[in-house]
């Protein structure tokens, strides 16, 4: 499976910058995977720590931040001779060893010479009585489920990826039909790598599906080992309203759904908690087109998108007929899945917000800031693709002029 993000690893390798790094994501994005895959390729060694299993390391950094005790401990465990230049540490699962993320800041201070990488879900990494988190010590990557350009490539499909990748739009319109089929699954498979490992291995969707709700099993479990408890119950009530949320014309999201009377004040926490987490990411609306984006965000009105369009369908019920009745796929859930998949792309970008006007009577679904511009972003899931809503807001202000 090719992960992009493993150019960026190498990058960090050869970086006269290099620091000790942290490989943020959501659980099961593929984080050891990925980790494991780039020191198999650029060193001639690896050495392998899952705080959570290694027990007897737990408390590797509890008494003090000695390097050379740290690495012998490390050889200890491992039975791994560490060379700087040639050997990859992992420090996998870190929130686990108390004092772990602390211990980063000294290896970029005292030891530069080796080459570190820890790695943590954002369910789980938590600062333990003690610790503080390592700022300008350490360089950072956030790692996503599979993108539609990955899932391309691990379906055999390079050439249509670089085809789309080079602007070649002659070549890429002769393989329409089986872009859009490929879309289609992508849309149902989504960007988790076991759910995208088990269909191009086997094509079973029913297998598919499976893999999915034993995932959103497996986070609102984390949900109880992870979070605060007195915000569980909140957290999954806002997680479970994801759906009915994205299935309203108006994606806004509405607290009165949660339950009645419910007010934002009340679950402010879990919804920070899941994004913080990775699981979801929020959308703002921007007051006006102007830059910086952030800077005329209103934080009171927002939507909320999972981070992967294959967790949404599972959580819908989608029913894989779908994939084969034309292109309802796109325009079933009104939308929401298409609208899903656009921002799952985009995330990455400076800042994604969306535009309404204040009676909402109009709306544009994104406005991204990239590359010192602000650019509006209309998704339709049909082929109508008029809007008299992007082109009242390009005509106000004037942003067609800026391309």
């Amino acid at each position: 499976m090719q992960r992009f993000k493993l150019q960026e690893l190498k990058n960090w390798k050869t970086s006269i910058r290099r620091k000790p790094l942290i490989l943020f994501g959501a659980r099961q994005v593929g984080k050891t995977w990925l980790l494991r895959a780039f020191g198999s390729e650029c060193y001639r060694q690896t050495v392998y720590i899952n705080f959570e299993d290694a027990t007897p390391l737990q408390n590797l950094f509890a008494t003090d931040f000695d390097i050379e005790r740290i690495i012998a401990a490390l050889q200890i465990h491992s039975h791994t001779t560490i060379t700087p230049e040639d050997t990859l540490i992992i420090l996998d699962e870190i929130q686990s060893a108390p004092r772990g993320l602390t211990a980063l800041k000294y290896f970029c201070e005292q030891a530069p010479q080796y080459h570190v990488v820890a790695a943590g879900s954002l369910l789980g990494i938590s600062l333990h009585p003690g610790d503080s988190f390592p700022v300008g010590k350490v360089n950072l990557i956030n790692l996503a489920p599979l993108s539609f350009d990955e899932f391309l490539c691990a379906m055999g499909e390079q050439g249509l990826y670089e085809a789309i990748a080079k602007g070649q739009w002659s070549t890429v319109s002769t393989f329409h039909s089986r872009l859009v089929t490929l879309l289609k699954t992508y849309l149902y498979v989504g960007g988790m790598p076991e759910a995208v490992s088990s269909y191009v291995e086997r094509k079973d969707l029913e297998e598919v599906r499976t893999i999915q709700k034993e995932i959103l099993r497996d986070y609102e479990a984390d949900f109880s080992k992870h979070a605060p408890r007195e915000t569980v119950q909140r957290i999954r009530m806002v997680w479970q309203s994801l759906p009915s949320q994205l299935a309203k014309e108006n994606r806004k999201f509405v607290f009165g759904i949660l339950r009645e009377g419910a007010r934002a004040k009340d679950f402010e926490i879990a919804i920070q908690w899941l994004v913080e987490a990775g699981l979801v990411f929020s959308c703002h609306r921007t007051k006006e087109p102007r830059l910086p984006l952030v800077a005329y965000q209103e934080l009171s009105v927002f939507k909320l998108f999972l981070h992967d369009v294959g967790l949404l369908s599972a959580m819908t019920g989608l029913d894989m007929k779908l994939l084969l009745e034309g292109d309802r796929i796109f325009t079933e859930f009104k939308g929401a899945l298409t609208e899903q998949y656009v921002h799952q792309q985009l995330v990455g970008q400076e800042y994604i917000g969306y535009w309404t006007n204040d009676r909402s009577t109009a709306e544009v679904d994104f406005t991204i800031q990239a590359r010192g511009k602000v650019i509006p972003v209309e998704v339709k899931a049909d082929e109508n693709v008029r809007s008299k809503s992007f082109r009242f807001f390009c005509e106000k202000f004037d942003v067609m002029d800026n391309y």
